[in-house]
């Protein structure tokens, strides 16, 4: 190893304290996939972002509380959070292949293979977090295929379905990388913005397991972003194509039943939150805001607008009109 390999510094976007906000960092940086290949994974994100919490998630410091470990509204609204949120990482793991094989460079090849590694990551940890809290690790992959058949069927399976049959059939790399980026990720990403802040002042373990991801989540971003605009100022003639792929991405969300799925467990939240109020206290869930005093249909809606603000600066960064993502929503 040379000398300059080892005092390599971790980049900002990628240090576990210096990272901004997923929504700060998805909204105001700018990285392309050269930025991000497989040295700066291995220096930046799995020696840097994941150092002393590569196991888990999150450091062994950060404990799950005892109150999560017992049967209750909150404990139940986690399983429910996380379990979706594995199960759907899980399905981003498979989607990812066939970005690998159609990437049209090694920079684009070498970025989704260690975004497919990162998804396959966060789909474990969920997973794993889940048995922090009491479920039985035997029977833990069968337990979530049961809990989330509904979810998978109804929510993920049209999702699952329209991005293979851009990137896998059609061998549309840049339509994929739209429907992933801007379609997928950028409706998840507030989702899981909202979830760091829920959880960090109830659980060490679970707020750091979601900061983490939502460190990966900044770079998923604002890279794919930065693929597809130069794809557009290269290829122009392929703006109409994509304009209207992301128009059909923003058709499916909105026909989708997400929003009955986080309310039910923002509900089961509301009532656990309700019973740990001392430990929120004054908490601020967003500037002004105590967390004590939201309910589940407002935070489900904040989620929502700052889907709407993430893809106002992300489609301008593109060249691409924002109200192409008019009417999406957030999602679990």
């Amino acid at each position: 190893m040379s000398i300059d390999e080892r005092d390599r510094p971790v980049a900002p976007e990628a240090d576990w304290d210096a990272a901004p906000g997923l929504l700060d960092g998805a909204m105001q940086l700018t990285l392309g996939p050269a930025d991000c290949d497989l040295a700066y994974w291995i220096t930046s994100v799995a020696q840097g972002t994941l150092r002393d919490r590569g196991v888990t998630g999150h450091h062994v410091d950060a404990k799950v509380p005892d109150f999560l470990k017992e049967p209750g509204p909150l404990r139940e609204a986690l399983i429910l959070e996380f379990g979706f949120r594995g199960v759907s990482e899980e399905i981003a793991t498979r989607l990812l292949a066939p970005y690998v094989e159609h990437a049209p460079g090694i920079p684009e090849m070498e970025f989704y293979a260690t975004q497919l590694l990162d998804e396959a990551r966060h789909a474990r940890v969920f997973r794993n977090h889940l048995v922090e809290l009491g479920m039985p690790a035997d029977t833990l992959l069968r337990d979530l295929t049961e809990m989330s058949a509904d979810y998978r069927r109804r929510v993920l399976q049209p999702v699952e379905d329209f991005t293979l049959e851009i990137v896998r059939d059609r061998k549309d790399f840049a339509g994929g990388v739209a429907v992933f980026a801007i379609v997928i990720e950028g409706v998840l990403a507030p989702a899981a913005e909202l979830s760091e802040r829920k959880w960090t002042p109830l659980s060490p373990a679970t707020g750091e397991i979601s900061r983490g991801t939502a460190i990966d989540e900044i770079r998923h971003l604002t890279v794919a972003s930065t693929i597809l605009k130069d794809h557009l100022a290269a290829h122009p003639e392929s703006r109409d194509r994509i304009v209207e792929i992301i128009q059909a991405g923003v058709k499916m969300w909105d026909e989708v039943p997400d929003r009955e799925f986080v309310i039910h467990r923002e509900k089961l939240f509301q009532e656990g939150m309700a019973a740990h109020a001392d430990l929120i206290g004054d908490y601020e869930i967003w500037p002004g805001v105590r967390m004590l005093d939201t309910t589940p249909d407002q935070r489900y809606d904040m989620a929502d607008r700052w889907t709407e603000e993430m893809a106002e600066v992300r489609m301008a960064y593109m060249g691409l009109p924002p109200e192409l993502l008019g009417g999406g929503g957030s999602a679990a």
